[in-house]
């Protein structure tokens, strides 16, 4: 037998939040709390959120200080406010972040504990406050999974939280929020999102339900991708685009992701690399070594991808796989860690620690072939130049 969790109430495509007030009511919810960061604030998407609600008679308060790679300390002062009025649910507005913040502030809501005692390989099953999850980039997929990241900003750890506590109760997907992202973070976000789809995919814990999720997202993200950078504008590649990493998130919800995030949590926890341009930088070198695990499973990819034909064995697809990977990342203008300017020396030192990290994170244990520490270690080693 094979559970699955999805998000119970969902509002998809242009003009979604439009129905934030509706969902809240079949959900039965009524005081919410919501979660956002400066720029939400500050570009008047919250302010439209108050107004919907407002509108329709819900009482809302708004922590507006979320920081990126959310810490314990932010999670613990929006907590506090929360804890200042009578709330029922937490929104998280914005991107992966304050979606992930919000998850977090939900549990500890109303359980008595702390993330450091909720990392994996804990599971936190009981429920905190419902969720509900307005993402503002098209990349994280948060809205849709059972799990939150919280960085301990004591010990440079990137916690991995799960549990069905985080599945979100509401999420509301609405493409017409990423209209005004910029390129780069276009570019970041979106390659997150294919990374969720693929390790999904490959995943030693992958179903047929999650390989159906994973290969849509595939094909709609690898193909509309480029068209958002370029043409930011672009309503159709955007809903493409924003759909698969719904359904990437969902897929990775259920079947787990793989190698590359658990390398990639390190490095933004020591080096405050954006998640979705750490993950950028690590897949096509962590594909690469990952292919003898299972060439099957690549070469479909690259099928759904449309990087080679039907007719292509696996051994042709796989490596064109690896080399369609490379080619985006110098398309999209994706740096390495080296040229992104990160210490060499910090770098070097830091290794062995970041990968007892990815390790520990649980994450590589479902890769098609699993690394040892030194493996980890050699990989880093490999997609620093």
């Amino acid at each position: 037998m094979t559970a699955f969790y999805l998000p119970p109430f969902v509002r998809l495509g242009g003009g979604a939040l439009e129905d934030l007030p509706v969902a809240l009511r079949q959900a039965g919810l009524r005081a919410p709390f919501i979660i956002t960061d400066r720029f939400m604030a500050a570009s008047g998407v919250l302010e439209r959120v108050h107004a919907l609600l407002s509108g329709e008679g819900f009482e809302a308060r708004a922590f507006t200080d979320t920081v990126p790679d959310p810490t314990v300390a932010c999670v613990n002062t929006a907590l506090a406010m929360l804890r200042e009025g009578a709330h029922d649910c937490v929104i998280g507005l914005g991107g992966g972040s304050p979606i992930d913040t919000a998850k977090m502030v939900g549990v500890l809501a109303v359980h008595d504990t702390t993330p450091a005692r909720l990392k994996a390989p804990f599971v936190q099953d009981a429920p905190g406050l419902p969720i509900i999850a307005i993402p503002t980039t098209a990349g994280t997929g948060s809205e849709a999974t059972r799990v939150t990241v919280i960085t301990d900003e004591a010990t440079d750890e990137k916690m991995l939280c799960m549990g069905a506590a985080y599945q979100p109760r509401i999420a509301i997907v609405d493409y017409e929020l990423t209209l005004s992202m910029p390129a780069r973070l276009t570019a970041d976000t979106g390659i997150d999102a294919l990374t969720h789809a693929l390790e999904a995919y490959v995943s030693r814990k992958a179903s047929p339900f999650t390989d159906a999720l994973a290969l849509t997202a595939m094909k709609r993200i690898w193909t509309h991708l480029p068209a958002c950078c370029v043409e930011p504008g672009n309503r159709e590649a955007r809903a493409a685009v924003m759909e698969g990493a719904f359904e990437a998130g969902m897929a990775f919800s259920n079947a787990s992701v793989a190698l590359v995030h658990g390398m990639s949590r390190p490095i933004g926890a020591h080096f405050h690399v954006a998640h979705g341009l750490s993950n950028a930088m690590l897949l096509p070198e962590i594909t690469a070594w990952s292919l003898p695990g299972a060439p099957g499973r690549y070469a479909e990819c690259a099928r759904a991808m449309g990087i080679v034909g039907r007719e292509a064995s696996d051994a042709v697809a796989g490596e064109a796989l690896v080399g369609a990977l490379r080619a985006r990342n110098a398309e999209l203008g994706v740096p390495s860690p080296q040229s992104f300017g990160l210490d060499a020396a910090r770098w070097d030192n830091l290794l062995p620690l970041m990968a007892d990290q990815a390790l520990a994170s649980g994450s590589p244990a479902n890769n098609p072939h699993v690394p040892t520490a030194t493996e980890i270690v050699d990989l880093y080693r490999r997609v620093w130049a």
